[in-house]
């Protein structure tokens, strides 16, 4: 544990990372900051400094944070049967951001080119983890296990821009109404149709079964077997 894990240094990273999170780092004031965290400006300079060592410390955290889940969820990589450990690295990592919601939410305000004076942020945090999971699934592609032909890495990217797409916005119902992963019925469709573009664009083996649909009406085609489905 790092000083700034607990006490006053703590309070204050967790209101930075909800501001940033929620108006992005050129929408937040270090007064913002202070005034969530319940002290004053002098206060937070004195434990963690500017806006921009707060920004730093907070995106930092948040990469630690993603670190650790992703490399929990590599080591179960290829294990005895590769499909299946390459569904539940997804599983994991749309778990983590379901839980941890400001952490995809920091990464899409930096999209969108926010703290732009910023830049190695990506090259310093973004790009090993990329690496590593490209890595990781390198042997799948060696063994025939996902198609050789498939961009491994813009596959990669884009399980994460759905990903983070879904834990920040959500989707909307058919009466307009925002559903996010806090929504156990619209994280359960989500998580159907991520599996099942995962498993078509790197061409896994053998069949792919789908969670069950949600109760209610039919809103979707989780749960059931779709037109290419392997089965």
């Amino acid at each position: 544990m790092t000083p700034a894990d607990s006490g006053q240094p703590a309070v204050i990273l967790k209101a930075a990372t909800q501001l940033f999170a929620a108006l992005g780092y050129d929408g937040t004031s270090t007064r913002q900051i202070a005034d969530a965290a319940g002290m004053n400006i002098a206060t937070v300079n004195y434990h963690v400094g500017g806006k921009r060592e707060l920004y730093l410390a907070v995106m930092e955290r948040a990469h630690r944070a993603e670190k650790a889940a992703l490399d929990k969820a590599l080591a179960h990589l290829p294990g005895d049967d590769p499909v299946a450990a390459i569904h539940r690295l997804v599983d994991d990592y749309l778990d983590f951001c379901a839980d941890n919601p400001e952490i995809p939410a920091l990464w899409m305000h930096r999209w969108l080119s926010d703290a732009g004076d910023i830049t190695e942020l990506e090259r310093q945090y973004v790009q090993p983890l990329i690496a590593a999971v490209t890595g990781a699934l390198r042997p799948a592609v060696e063994a025939g296990v996902i198609d050789g032909t498939v961009d491994l890495e813009y596959a990669m990217w884009t399980v994460i821009w759905s990903i983070h797409g879904f834990a920040k916005g959500g989707v909307l119902d058919a009466d307009g109404r925002r559903r996010g992963a806090g929504d156990r019925a619209a994280l359960r469709r989500f998580r159907a149709h991520l599996h099942l573009t995962l498993h078509r664009t790197l061409a896994l083996p053998g069949p792919l079964a789908l969670p069950d649909a949600p109760e209610g009406p039919p809103s979707g085609d989780a749960g059931r077997h779709l037109p290419g489905d392997p089965r």
